[in-house]
């Protein structure tokens, strides 16, 4: 299996953070994973298509929100909210606080 890439810390662009929480079902995904440390894309699926879901979750780690890694043949991914608070102070608590 082969690793996820996941951009800098330098690397995150405030464009393609927002691009990506644009879409209701990545925003949900980003909110569901800041309640938690970790969770499998199983759990966070939805009920939606496991191809829906690959893009979304790659869309998410292009923009640097969310980090994943594989253990065995899981998926779990974790929210990167350390390295966006350090690069966009405020911001995704800020998002995370509207309903």
């Amino acid at each position: 299996m082969r690793a996820f890439k996941h951009p800098t810390l330098q690397d995150l662009t405030l464009e393609r953070v927002l691009y990506a929480l644009s879409d209701p079902v990545r925003l949900e995904i980003v909110r569901c994973l800041a309640a938690v440390p970790e969770a499998t894309c199983g759990e966070l699926d939805g009920g939606r298509p496991k191809s829906s879901m690959s893009h979304h979750f790659r869309v998410l780690r292009d923009a640097g929100l969310v980090h994943s890694r594989s253990v065995g043949t899981t998926h779990m991914n974790s929210l990167r909210s350390d390295e966006l608070e350090s690069r966009f102070p405020g911001l995704l608590a800020s998002i995370l606080a509207q309903q």
